[in-house]
């Protein structure tokens, strides 16, 4: 059973920094594409990054424009992990930050996201 925990969530101020968590347990990312959603209050959940996977330390990764030169990724193998690091937050970078596991590589594209976490809160003050 795959499960997916996100963690790293707060509040901050304009111009703060977050890293968010993503501990996968009972999966093989190798292969497939794992990635970050976020949804705001009144807004549809939207693609923030993704990842694929060719190999254990070979990966493609992908940013939606909101977020390019301010958001990275980063992975520890040996702990399953994903890591989103957020810097320059903007008050737009306000919602409910999801974990995706499971996808299909489509191009240079991820689709077709399986397993989901619980998502976890960022709040960006002015």
């Amino acid at each position: 059973q795959v499960t997916l925990v996100e963690s790293g969530g707060g509040t901050v101020q304009t111009g703060g920094s977050l890293r968010l968590s993503c501990a996968a347990a009972g999966y093989t990312y190798v292969g497939y594409c794992m990635g970050w959603f976020r949804q705001a209050p009144g807004k549809e959940r939207e693609e923030v990054s993704t990842i694929y996977s060719f190999a254990r330390d070979t990966h493609f990764a992908n940013f939606a424009d909101p977020v390019k030169g301010r958001f990275t990724l980063a992975r520890d193998s040996a702990k399953n992990t994903l890591y989103l690091d957020m810097r320059s937050l903007k008050p737009e970078d306000t919602g409910t930050y999801f974990c995706a596991a499971g996808g299909r590589k489509f191009g240079s594209a991820c689709t077709d996201f399986t397993f989901w976490g619980q998502g976890t809160q960022v709040t960006v003050s002015t």
